[in-house]
């Protein structure tokens, strides 16, 4: 008589008589899950050994393979490829409480991880493999059907990416055969790798309910806020530099020392009202400067103390000694000064908008970004001083 065993390298009839059993509590007892299966990075033509953007770092691939990645430098797959088809699979998994993790430091709410089983042959043979890493499974029985947003058309679904796949310790059975597959998933969001989900998402009676990005990520509404954000910057500080224009800058005589055009003094004692030689339409001397020009882009189209200026491509005619003129051909703008024979320079309009992009700012960081010159090299030839990071990060022979 031989020796009575459980386990058998072979599977045989009390293995398939259990796995049976388990397949059944899982028809009985589990839930649909939706199944979007991950197929690999997407083939693109832009990165062919031909092609001017080749990348040593991104191997060309003629097919779509889950083992295979997209980008061997940052050992990512950006843009993933699933597929077209949903594959319905039951799973069991244990409902969390919203709960506080208190055996940390802080507070940490701890119900974002879900470990839901399925049937392992049956994942087999409904699938074709085994659920790994980058799959993205949905849970019906998650979906909101009453979201706060009355604009949201749809009942919005709950997705998640799973992260870790195993055989599950309580699906071993009395045959030491495992019958059970066990993953980890956590939600997904609205990221690149799951572009192609997100923007064509069908669900489960066909019916197409467009992008699901505006409703299941906060990209839009952080954009919203970002611009919220720029533009009240723009009402609080509109200009680079510092603002001088406030201040009072008292006009210096060709001695040194403060004067105001009359010529008067307060311990003049020969001063009286009755005196015909100060007028009341007297002007005074205009500063020659801003008086501040030591700070960073200061200059601007305004003369000191708020005296009137006159704009245009041309100095007036008729200037008087002292009248300001605003060049608007200049570029940046010139604020000149008459003298009485001479339009001496005051200041250039430095002070531009705070954004990068204007062409026309002079920050220290606009003529870092917006540099457009070349280094020349003896080796190499001309390199750009202006180059993208992935052109930047990209390796190239230097031999």
């Amino acid at each position: 008589m031989p020796r009575l065993s459980l386990w058998s390298p072979e599977k045989r009839n009390d293995y398939k008589y259990l796995d049976s059993v388990i397949s059944e509590q899982y028809t009985v007892g589990g839930l649909d899950i939706y199944i979007h299966k991950y197929l690999g990075p997407k083939v693109s033509g832009d990165y062919s050994s031909e092609s001017s953007n080749y990348d040593v770092t991104r191997p060309v691939y003629s097919e779509t393979d889950p083992l295979f990645i997209e980008d061997l430098f940052t050992l990512e797959n950006r843009d993933r490829d699933y597929d077209e088809s949903i594959y319905r699979l039951r799973g069991v998994y244990n409902v969390q409480d919203i709960d506080f993790n208190l055996s940390q430091f802080g507070l940490f709410i701890q119900n974002d991880t879900i470990f839901v089983t399925f049937h392992y042959n049956d994942m087999i043979d409904t699938v074709g493999r085994k659920l790994m890493s980058g799959d993205v499974i949905e849970v019906p029985n998650l979906k909101d059907f009453h979201p706060l947003d009355s604009n949201i058309p749809i009942g919005m679904p709950k997705f998640y990416v799973i992260q870790d796949a195993s055989f599950a310790s309580e699906g071993f059975s009395k045959t030491w055969m495992p019958h059970i597959w066990r993953v980890k998933a956590v939600p997904m969001v609205g990221a690149q790798e799951y572009k192609d989900i997100l923007d064509g998402y069908t669900n489960e009676k066909g019916n197409e309910t467009g992008d699901l990005t505006d409703y299941l990520t906060t990209y839009n509404k952080n954009k919203d806020i970002n611009d919220a954000i720029l533009a009240q910057a723009e009402v609080e500080v509109p200009l680079a530099g510092y603002d001088v224009s406030k201040f009072y800058v008292a006009p210096y005589g060709s001695d040194g020392e403060p004067e105001d055009g009359t010529g008067i003094s307060a311990d003049n004692s020969l001063l009286t009202a009755d005196l015909g030689a100060v007028r009341a339409d007297r002007s005074l001397v205009s500063p020659t400067s801003d008086g501040y020009l030591v700070g960073y882009l200061t200059g601007n189209t305004m003369p000191p103390n708020g005296l009137p200026v006159t704009p245009g491509v041309s100095f007036p005619i008729n200037a008087r000694s002292g009248d300001y003129c605003l060049r608007l051909d200049y570029h940046p703008n010139r604020l000149f000064r008459y003298d009485g024979a001479r339009w001496v320079k005051v200041e250039d309009n430095v002070r531009t908008e705070m954004s990068y992009l204007n062409n026309d700012n002079t920050t220290q960081r606009s003529s870092f970004v917006n540099n457009n010159a070349t280094v020349a090299t003896t080796d190499r030839g001309n390199i750009p001083s202006k180059q993208s990071l992935s052109d930047l990060l990209r390796p190239e022979a230097d031999n």
